[in-house]
């Protein structure tokens, strides 16, 4: 079961609106890059059902968060259908994210009382999500929609909490787009994760980006 209320998740990524999305079917390079966003100052991680027995390794970085880092929101993401959703939420997700917005999954997670950030393009999109009670909409793909769509929300939708995956470099003039536009928080993949620090281990360098980027978003908003 989740170990954050969906109302905190929502304040944290409020609160530090960067948020890392990782895979990697390594078991010690996931636990590394989690610590190693933790410690430059995530509190919001989404980890994505992108390979064969992904759901195992986000079990064991439940369980790293429950005993080490018991204010980080772990979230399961690139969820397309119900069931595997209920397996994430089974294995402890605080939050869900998927590329798309899916009725069945909004069902489950408002059961479980568990935050639910699909990904939307149109505005109806947007809208029939927010019927289903989502909080944050996920602008995807954020590299095809840009900065103006999310600045044209606030005419016809000022409440829509946007957050961008997509499109989203690690950089000040980037972020400072996104967040200029009215985006409440972004997420970011590979970017953040090059190949070869993943490779050589090089957590401490991947700590040391994060903690940049996030004292830039400080500074921005």
């Amino acid at each position: 079961m989740a170990r954050l209320s969906r109302l905190s998740v929502y304040q944290t990524i409020r609160e530090v609106p960067l948020v890392p999305v990782f895979y990697h079917p390594d078991p010690e390079v996931c636990a590394g890059v989690l610590t190693a966003c933790y410690r430059g100052g995530i509190r919001a991680f989404e980890f994505t059902n992108r390979g064969d027995f992904a759901h195992e390794r986000f079990a064991e970085l439940s369980r790293l968060c429950a005993r080490e880092f018991p204010d980080m929101a772990l979230g399961a993401g690139t969820l397309v259908d119900a069931p595997t959703a209920a397996l994430y939420l089974q294995l402890g997700a605080d939050f869900v994210v998927g590329p798309n917005f899916i009725e069945d999954i909004a069902r489950v997670c408002n059961r479980r009382k568990v935050a639910y950030m699909p990904g939307c393009a149109t505005l109806t999109e947007i809208t029939t999500a927010h019927e289903w009670g989502v909080e944050f909409v996920k602008i995807f793909p954020g590299d095809v929609l840009g900065p103006g769509f999310v600045k044209s929300l606030r005419g016809p939708l000022p409440y829509t909490n946007a957050m961008v995956t997509g499109g989203v470099e690690p950089n000040r003039e980037s972020l400072t787009k996104w967040f200029s536009a009215g985006v409440v928080a972004v997420g970011i993949g590979s970017q953040l994760f090059p190949k070869e620090r993943l490779d050589t281990r090089a957590f401490d360098q991947i700590e040391a980006t994060v903690s940049d980027l996030v004292r830039i978003i400080a500074e921005i908003k």
